[in-house]
């Protein structure tokens, strides 16, 4: 990589550092380090917020979500509006004004504390897991640039990442957030740019071949829980994916606690209601665009170099000549593409577009042979679909950009993965070390345990990160972890607020919400969002059924 890019990078990592931990103040306590003292303003609070779901596996899982499948995947979002509107009068005053440090305090005192200790302990699963796989996203970035083994690439991230962590409270990871969210928009309106300018159809032409390809369907309206992204299930299942995110999630949670008042704590949460699903749009977008753009330049036959590297050396011939094939058929495919764009009048234009289709049909059969040919050298799956944005980067922008791209995947990984340690460490240490182990310790032991569980964390994290490449888009990953667990954690909150739910109830409707997404998860084919609805649905029936009776102890 050129020096210029290093030094974009180097420059933007030192700034970030060195600011985070100058705005590092007053973490001398537990208020300070894990609340900032409720000082964070309304807008800081907000782009925090969003920076940390918007990390760097949105910057490669979601653009090579956008190149393979289109803008289907925004209808994940379309309940978050209503969701943040819903957090505004219900959960983020509740929670702001109990003075807690946790989601999960303020279940022992509606409740019980093993019902707190339960749902602490499911969020620790679930965000420990889904801190591995944002961890992963920059791995394969840099995995990829330096030709490093995936192990190593995660622990360039994952240990500097710890030890700011450790350094900064809950005040220098926000302010990281907003640098991050700043860069990380810039960095796609370059690509953008980039792409229209390197394009040789205009614009109107780009759209019609995306279109051709269905990847500019937005809204699928087919009510069926087996289909992954549908306008109901985003609109229904991303509704409680939503409330169970931002409302009982401690990564979130813990930034609105920090606001300085409950209306700057609502109002941030209006940011995410009015700018993520556009941002999110356009992250899609980027996608899209580079899978226009590889109609008119020849892509890798194998996103993954690993692995087409493996390939080579292995199945050197067999490739050749399958590259061959593939060369070949990209020639024509090219040739029907700009005949699309070129068509005169419908008819012509029509018949242009069914060519370009069966050409487009068969360079994916040849790239499935590849695909298969990988998994058949390497005995894992290529997912390939990790690997298209930073190769497109890497081979396609011009200096510069390309320091740009990768510096805003590093601090976004950063910041998110910050956010995500931070919130760990608090649950671990307020949630069962200070409730369970030492409820007496001054501020300064408490710190030093936060700190201790914060390295335990990001090695936990380190190593999900080396195997969360192998399952998918990483997207999608993170969003299969959350909502395994998400909809029973939201159902023991809604139960919070029904006057005649008990602490027993609570704890047997967590177990049954928990049994039943496990049935459904493992054992159907039912979309994962919808494993959100399902969870707080049967937390709250059982919940309410079994909390007949006397009133427990603990809620008197």
């Amino acid at each position: 990589m050129h020096w210029i890019n290093w030094a974009i990078v180097v420059a933007y990592l030192t700034y970030v550092v060195v600011d985070g931990i100058r705005k590092s103040k007053d973490t001398n306590t537990i208020a300070g380090y894990f609340a900032a003292n409720k000082s964070l303003s309304w807008w800081v609070v907000g782009l925090s917020v969003m920076a940390t779901q918007l990390s760097a596996v949105t910057m490669i899982g979601t653009t090579g979500q956008g190149a393979t499948d289109g803008l289907r995947f925004v209808q994940l979002y379309f309940g978050l509006p209503l969701a943040m509107v819903i957090l505004g009068v219900t959960l983020v005053p509740l929670l702001h004004g109990s003075g807690v440090y946790t989601a999960y305090e303020y279940l022992e005192r509606r409740f019980d504390a093993k019902t707190r200790s339960f749902t602490a302990l499911l969020f620790l699963l679930s965000r420990g897991m889904s801190v591995g796989t944002i961890m992963a996203a920059p791995a394969v970035v840099f995995s990829a640039v330096f030709g490093i083994p995936l192990v190593w690439a995660v622990a360039l991230i994952g240990v500097p990442t710890v030890i700011y962590t450790m350094i900064g409270g809950v005040q220098a990871v926000a302010w990281a957030d907003v640098k991050q969210m700043v860069l990380i928009v810039v960095a796609l309106l370059s690509i953008m740019v980039v792409l229209l300018v390197q394009m040789p159809v205009n614009p109107h032409d780009a759209l019609q071949i995306a279109g051709s390809t269905g990847r500019l369907k937005t809204f699928d309206f087919r009510f069926d829980i087996n289909e992954q992204y549908t306008f109901w299930s985003g609109v229904i299942g991303g509704t409680f994916l939503m409330l169970s995110y931002f409302g009982t999630d401690q990564s979130q949670v813990q930034r609105y606690l920090a606001a300085r008042s409950v209306e700057q704590a609502k109002t941030s949460l209006l940011i995410s209601a009015y700018w993520k699903i556009p941002l999110q749009a356009l992250v899609l977008f980027v996608g899209v665009g580079v899978f226009v753009y590889y109609q008119f330049v020849q892509p890798p036959l194998l996103y993954n170099p690993a692995h087409e590297e493996a390939v080579m050396a292995e199945r050197g011939l067999a490739y050749d000549a399958l590259q061959s094939e593939y060369s070949a058929a990209f020639t024509l495919r090219e040739t029907a593409a700009l005949d699309v764009a070129d068509a005169s009048d419908d008819s012509s234009a029509a018949a242009a577009m069914e060519i370009f289709l069966a050409r487009e049909a068969d360079i994916q059969t040849i790239r499935g042979e590849a695909l298969a040919m990988a998994e058949e050298v390497t005995g894992e799956s290529s997912r390939d679909v990790n690997y298209i944005i930073p190769r497109f980067v890497l081979n396609e922008l011009p200096i510069g950009l390309v320091g740009l791209f990768i510096a805003g995947v590093i601090a976004a990984a950063m910041s998110s993965i910050s956010s995500e340690l931070n919130s760990l460490a608090t649950t671990s240490v307020i949630d069962f070390y200070r409730r369970w182990v030492s409820p007496e310790a001054t501020d300064a032991h408490y710190l030093a345990v936060s700190r201790g569980a914060t390295v335990l964390w990001g090695v936990f994290a380190c190593v999900v990160a080396t195997y969360a490449v192998s399952l998918g888009s990483l997207i999608e990953v993170v969003n299969r972890f959350g909502s395994f667990f998400y909809g029973s954690i939201l159902g023991v909150f809604l139960l919070a607020m029904i006057p005649r739910a008990r602490g027993n109830g609570a704890f047997i409707g967590l177990i049954a919400g928990m049994t039943v997404v496990g049935v459904v998860n493992f054992g159907t084919d039912v979309a994962y969002l919808w494993q959100n609805v399902i969870g707080a649905v049967v937390v709250v029936a059982v919940g309410v059924v079994f909390s007949g009776g006397a009133r427990d102890p603990a809620t008197s």
